[in-house]
């Protein structure tokens, strides 16, 4: 028989079945559409966390100390991270554009009868260029402020919407632990990384946030939370990094490499694509898991199929088809029914795709590579699940066939 003549008696065969095709294509539908769907999740997330990290700036790293080291030196018995090792890091070490030393506090801000709790940062000017912050209205702090310990403040766009809804800031009051702080900025919008959001920051000069908003003084000078740096380039951060952690060393005495923490751009780039790629292979898991469960349910309902149509078999040997013709007419319809369930199932994945980019704000991408593997694997498991029953259907004996007629 040719190939037409099997392509017809093939479709004939599932649409006279039509409920009984659908739900066997079921499987397959599900599984094809979670790989597109898992795979443009996962894709676009990789892609998202990679512009984030850009925005951030691809060449900073983070020093700071660890929590158990923090608790000794508040016990007095290690030292703090300081500003002076901000400092030293700046003149001694090269390949290095700014230098952000940070205090972090938590207070309450109060603008006539608004109220937030959040965290405010101590910095210096160079906090803008580490940070790749742009300034959206009014300045930033300078070295003017920092010198004098100035009571002024510069605010992350989310902050200044909270509290100021459209209304200019610049110039306007407000109040950070009862203390009266002249807003002189806003920053541009930026967005979240990861759990941290980028626009709710209030920044103040690194002296104020000490000696009016901290409350405390350490007997070795300023303690600082992180220090920010920003390398020259890319190819100069591992330079940076080991000078920083042998300038540390020299200073703190810092015996564990776990209590001295340095963190660039590009090693958490790293780990978060490490952890996008590890969800996505297991998301991909999941969906072939669905394809193989509606493998399962193809071949079975192609042996029912077998069943139903002994009769026919036989009537078709026995008027000289070949047992390489049945083995070709269900494997066909098992390959059919795949492919079929396939083209549906890619249909659902783009089709919530969509919908989670227009309704859910959700970052996807798509990808062609996923739609040929969803397919091929389709094609696949149809043709590995429908030779069993195929090949039943085939060694049938006509005379016994016709007997059950």
């Amino acid at each position: 028989m040719r190939i037409s003549d099997h392509l017809r008696m093939a479709i004939s065969s599932l649409l006279s079945h039509k409920l009984r095709s659908g739900l066997t294509m079921l499987g397959i539908i599900i599984g094809n559409a979670s790989v597109i769907g898992m795979v443009a999740v996962g894709d676009g997330a990789r892609k998202a966390t990679a512009e984030q990290f850009q925005a951030l700036g691809p060449n900073v790293l983070f020093v700071s100390l660890s929590s158990g080291r923090m608790k000794r030196t508040l016990s007095s018995e290690a030292k703090p991270l300081l500003l002076e090792d901000a400092e030293a890091i700046g003149n001694l070490i090269p390949n290095l554009t700014n230098i952000s030393p940070e205090i972090h506090i938590n207070h309450l801000i109060t603008y006539q009868d608004k109220i937030l709790d959040n965290s405010i940062t101590g910095t210096t000017p160079d906090y803008l260029a580490v940070r790749n912050y742009e300034i959206a209205k009014g300045r930033f702090i300078n070295h003017i402020d920092v010198q004098r310990h100035k009571r002024v403040v510069v605010l992350g766009a989310e902050i200044a919407e909270k509290l100021f809804n459209h209304h200019n800031p610049i110039g306007q009051q407000i109040r950070i632990k009862n203390i009266t702080f002249d807003v002189i900025g806003t920053l541009d919008k930026k967005g979240a990384l990861f759990d941290s959001n980028q626009d709710d920051k209030v920044v103040v000069p690194i002296t104020t946030a000490q000696h009016q908003l901290r409350g405390w003084d350490s007997p070795y000078g300023i303690s600082l939370n992180t220090i920010a740096l920003l390398a020259k380039d890319q190819d100069s951060v591992d330079a940076v990094k080991f000078q920083v952690k042998n300038l540390m060393l020299l200073r703190h005495g810092i015996i564990k490499d776990n209590e001295l923490r340095i963190f660039s751009q590009n090693s958490l780039l790293d780990m978060a694509e490490k952890t996008n790629a590890e969800l996505k292979q297991m998301l991909g898991a999941i969906a072939l898991i669905s394809l193989f469960v509606g493998g399962i349910g193809i071949m079975n309902i192609m042996l029912v199929s077998v069943r139903e149509r002994t009769e026919e078999i036989g009537l078709r040997k026995a008027l000289g088809a070949t047992q390489q013709d049945i083995l070709g007419q269900f494997i066909l319809e098992a390959i059919l029914l795949a492919t079929f369930g396939s083209i549906i199932g890619i249909g659902t994945g783009l089709g919530g795709v969509i919908i989670a980019n227009v309704f859910f704000s959700l970052t996807t991408s798509l990808s062609i590579s996923s739609i040929i593997i969803a397919v091929s694997v389709s094609g696949s498991v149809g043709l590995f699940f429908g030779v069993v029953p195929a090949k039943q259907a085939a060694k049938l004996d006509p005379i016994i066939a016709l007997k059950s007629y």
